[in-house]
């Protein structure tokens, strides 16, 4: 080959890897953004506090209450509401109303106090296991003329913290309603076998005056997770998991047939698997709490028909253009030379929350510059037409800690502010 055609070769050859190259770039994902959260963004710039906040939305929330209660309707359980989900009493209270339930669950002695005195009239279960100093620290600063303890289960697994409990109650001359937690496939503690069950069920019967059987919680939020088709499919994991369930019910009604009564508290699900329920008979009522507000964690097959009900929004500090990274200075163009993502670059209040940026869309961290908690950099394209004091929304991943870290909650409808709830503490 003569220098002319090599030269030309070569030219061609380049060529084919700037195309080539062309087709790698990332395509420009920024968009501004919709009706919806334009409308929002122009309520909390009217009428917000300028800081990071998280919304509920009463529109969106409805929807997946009515979700939530036709399922209900059609198998025929109770709602238990999962306080530590919703840790907010304006958000429990306007659940609780709207679907008619009296049931809690709880999860922390802080919150199972202010619960006890927000809602005096609610059958509250324990659904995690509190050591016994809790229990006694849970009395002591217990607000309310009204003894909590015949509205409260208290969630007991082993036969030595049943003995720690019978103590406590002794020593307060009191009669504690004992609900058992039984291992139904998660493996997370609780009952696994008739002699561990059989110990507890006897140490209620010889203690008369302290003790009360009240049923079983069965948790079992991973038959609704997306989870390898060879373990299973949704049903078949329930199935696995309420002839497990029913297994201690049969231990119980056989051997301790004076326990069983009208009444008892039969708990299962979760939010990822309530609505799976609707095809077994045996549970009394289920506990749901997340798919009230859909975090990211909970956009599984099984809620299809919920939507995301709870949003963080937080305004935009600065706006600084294409991205700038220390050290690298000018040569960071580079990154925006090659990612039309990265020709945009704001300062947000705050940041670095389990959360996922959902608008305008096309939102991302720089991994590069790093996470902060104070001021987070958030790159985009130009498309997602944002400006100083704009909001930067984003999506929790999950609900029970992040709904704390924002102060109070924005209730909002049609657009508008109409609440602000405070949330629990401790």
């Amino acid at each position: 080959m003569n220098r002319r055609g090599f030269l030309f070769t070569g030219v061609l050859g380049g060529a084919a890897l700037l195309t080539g190259a062309a087709w790698l770039r990332p395509a420009d994902r920024g968009k501004p953004y919709t009706a919806y959260f334009e409308a929002l963004n122009a309520e909390l710039k009217r009428a917000g506090p300028m800081k990071p906040v998280l919304l509920v939305d009463l529109n969106r929330l409805d929807h997946n209450i009515d979700v939530i209660k036709a399922s209900l309707q059609r198998s025929g359980k109770a709602l238990r509401l999962v306080e530590k989900s919703l840790p907010v009493r304006g958000l429990l209270q306007y659940i609780a109303s709207r679907t008619g339930t009296h049931k809690l669950m709880s999860f922390h002695q802080p919150f199972l106090n202010q619960t006890a005195k927000y809602f005096p009239q609610a059958d509250i279960l324990l659904g995690k296991l509190l050591p016994a100093r809790s229990v006694e620290v849970f009395y002591q600063q217990h607000q309310g003329q009204a003894d909590p303890t015949p509205r409260i289960q208290w969630l007991i697994d082993t036969p030595d913290r049943l003995h720690e409990y019978l103590q406590v109650a002794r020593a307060r001359n009191s009669k504690f309603r004992i609900n058992i937690e039984l291992d139904v496939g998660l493996h997370r503690g609780g009952v696994a076998d008739n002699n561990t069950l059989n110990a507890l069920l006897r140490l209620i019967a010889d203690n008369p005056g302290h003790l009360e059987f009240s049923g079983f919680m069965g948790y079992d939020p991973f038959v609704g997770m997306e989870l390898p088709s060879v373990l299973g499919s949704p049903e078949t994991l329930l199935e696995k998991v309420m002839a497990r369930y029913q297994g201690f019910v049969d231990f119980t009604k056989n051997h301790y047939p004076d326990f069983w009564r009208e009444g008892l508290t039969l708990n299962t699900a979760g939010s990822p698997s309530y609505p799976l329920h609707e095809n077994e008979s045996l549970s009394t009522e289920l506990a749901v709490g997340s798919a009230m507000v859909m975090p990211t964690d909970f956009d599984l097959p099984s809620l299809h028909d919920h939507v995301p009900a709870a949003f963080i929004a937080s305004p935009v500090l600065k706006s600084t253009g294409p991205v700038n990274l220390p050290a690298l200075d000018s040569k960071s163009r580079i990154f925006s030379w090659w990612d039309i993502n990265q020709r945009a670059s704001y300062f947000i209040y705050g940041g670095h929350w389990l959360a996922d940026f959902v608008a305008p869309e096309g939102l991302q961290s720089n991994r590069l510059y790093g996470r902060s908690s104070n001021q987070e950099l958030v790159n985009a394209s130009p498309g997602v037409e944002l400006e100083v004091g704009d909001q930067v929304f984003l999506r929790p991943q999950q609900s029970e800690s992040v709904l704390l870290q924002f102060g109070d909650i924005l209730a909002m409808r049609n657009g508008k502010i109409t609440e602000h709830w405070p949330v629990y503490q401790g």
